[in-house]
């Protein structure tokens, strides 16, 4: 799961297994499996960022 934000300013948390397409046109929109549209203030990078850090956390969880 990660934290996102909207372009109003709320936060919310997508499990980003479900994350299909992320595009910036120029608002970053993220498409998911199930067919919804999130329109969010993060750009590409730091959603390829929070994704990385909990697919690390996952790993270091199921390590232990």
């Amino acid at each position: 799961m990660i934290v996102l934000t909207r372009l109003n300013d709320t936060s919310f948390v997508l499990n980003c297994e479900l994350i299909e397409t992320v595009e910036e046109t120029p608002d970053t929109v993220i498409s998911t499996t199930n067919g919804k549209k999130y329109v969010i203030r993060e750009n590409i990078e730091e959603i390829i960022d929070k994704v990385v850090a909990y697919k690390q956390k996952i790993q270091l969880i199921n390590r232990v």
